[in-house]
């Protein structure tokens, strides 16, 4: 089935990921549903980290995946599934030029955080049943809080406002032609695509790895997901081995 064949939207929860996988591990959900919240009150982020939203304003979104034609070494296609399908949808309103994916999993516009995904795969041995792919995109939000880092929004942006349910509709539609490229194999064209909008690629970054902070040329993402960068050496790093550095 279509990715968005089914559209729930949640007055209020703690946290569509996890609503999603509830309702998906009893049965209740199967691939291509979207949940839709316009309140979600503990929102969760990579590594630990939270997600906040103001009620009613951005997209917050989950969609049950069943990625069973793939391998579970497959992850970071997946992801840059996900990553593409969130910049096609933002891209279109804020700019392409502009608009990139910060590695591994932040959607950004010039040098400003407009929203971040968060993936949760559920394995069994060497099977992959079930994957919920959480995506929070910052459209009408105006005012962050403090914790938040370099935030932006498609209002911000463009000075308009919009209809988050219905740009959360049309993000499912972006998704669904991104997953079948991976469903159909295009594992090549969907990293090249990720490559192609890469954030600050060819360009000098800081990164931090423990307490040492180096100046290094950002090249790519492998397959695996790892980020190839150049200096001195040709380095790679795994996810969370390195924090970025943005002035």
């Amino acid at each position: 089935m279509a990715i968005g064949h089914a559209f729930i939207e949640l007055e209020s929860v703690d946290s569509t990921n996890n609503y999603a996988m509830a309702q998906a591990s009893s049965g209740m959900a199967s691939h291509g549903t979207l949940f839709f919240a316009y309140d979600q009150f503990a929102g969760k982020g990579q590594r630990g980290r939270t997600w906040t939203s103001k009620p009613g304003e951005n997209i917050v979104l989950s969609a049950v995946l069943e990625p069973v034609t793939l391998k579970t070494g497959q992850v970071f296609f997946l992801s840059a599934c996900v990553a593409l399908a969130c910049h096609d949808l933002f891209s279109r309103y804020a700019g392409s030029e502009e608009t990139s994916i910060k590695w591994p999993n932040d959607l950004y516009w010039r040098d400003r955080k407009a929203g971040g995904i968060l993936i949760e795969n559920h394995f069994k041995g060497d099977h992959w049943p079930l994957s919920i792919a959480g995506m929070g995109i910052n459209i009408n939000q105006v005012q962050f809080p403090p914790t938040a880092k370099r935030p932006v929004s498609l209002r911000q942006i463009t000075g308009r406002s919009f209809e988050a349910p219905a740009l959360a509709r049309e993000l499912g539609v972006c998704l669904d032609k991104r997953y079948h490229q991976l469903e159909m194999g295009q594992t090549a064209e969907l990293i090249a695509d990720y490559n192609a909008r890469l954030f600050r690629r060819g360009q000098e970054v800081r990164l931090k790895k423990d307490i040492a902070v180096f100046t290094t040329v950002v090249k790519g993402v492998t397959a695996q997901g790892m980020l190839q960068t150049r200096d001195v050496l040709d380095r790679e790093f795994n996810f969370g081995e390195v924090e970025w550095l943005l002035d």
